[in-house]
């Protein structure tokens, strides 16, 4: 395990996205400050709870938000995105800042693209100042499987037997999902990130992204 010191802040769309994607890490790097900013759900008292006890369980800080995430999944302002996402923050300097993909984990999801746009925008802009920002790097062949990490041109670690069986009962016995959700059954055994140093690189990242998102693709 990882004891080193470092400040860092996981921004998610959703209670249990900071599990899936990135549970493992947290559970290796025992001696990180970590602050999980979650942008909706906050008035879902059921999830909002079980986030609660999952920050307990981290050692985590943390704080959610409540913007729209009916089934509908309307676009949302990005002015809005980026004014929620500062206001979950509690300061604006970090070692490390993580969120998700431009393109989503799975596809698709129009919470996860525009929690990941703001994060990027934000860093670039100087409102959020981070050494490094890693994004989720995650894919589902479009529907075609669980989501799986993605192994080429990005960081990417196998956890081990025992931090894989932490994260996957922090997902079925805290969050409380069925052994046969979603969730269980697409929690990685690999986690992946796209690490940037410079905020230039992530936001040509995120254009390019954009640019490949077929807009006939349903969002869910």
């Amino acid at each position: 395990m990882n004891t080193v010191v470092k400040n860092v802040a996981i921004v998610v769309a959703h209670p249990d996205d900071e599990t899936l994607w990135t549970g493992g890490t947290l559970i290796d790097h025992p001696g990180w400050n970590v602050f999980i900013g979650c942008l909706c759900r906050k008035k879902d008292a059921e999830r909002a709870e079980k986030f609660g006890k999952v920050l307990d369980h981290f050692g985590a800080k943390g704080k959610m938000e409540d913007l729209d995430d009916g089934p509908e999944q309307k676009p949302l302002p990005e002015k809005l995105v980026q004014q929620k996402t500062i206001k979950l923050l509690p300061h604006k300097h970090f070692d490390i800042l993580i969120t998700h993909s431009p393109d989503g984990e799975y596809t698709r999801h129009r919470r996860h693209e525009e929690a990941s746009k703001a994060v990027i925008k934000l860093w670039h802009s100087g409102k959020i100042q981070a050494k490094e920002l890693w994004l989720f790097a995650y894919e589902d062949g479009n529907r075609m499987y669980f989501p799986r990490a993605i192994t080429t041109g990005v960081s990417c670690t196998k956890l081990s037997k025992a931090t894989w069986q932490h994260k996957y009962d922090i997902i079925t016995k805290i969050y409380g999902f069925d052994l046969d959700s979603w969730e269980a059954m697409t929690t990685p055994k690999f986690e992946a990130f796209r690490k940037f140093v410079k905020p230039e690189e992530a936001l040509e990242l995120l254009t390019v992204l954009e640019g490949r998102l077929d807009e006939s693709t349903s969002i869910i």
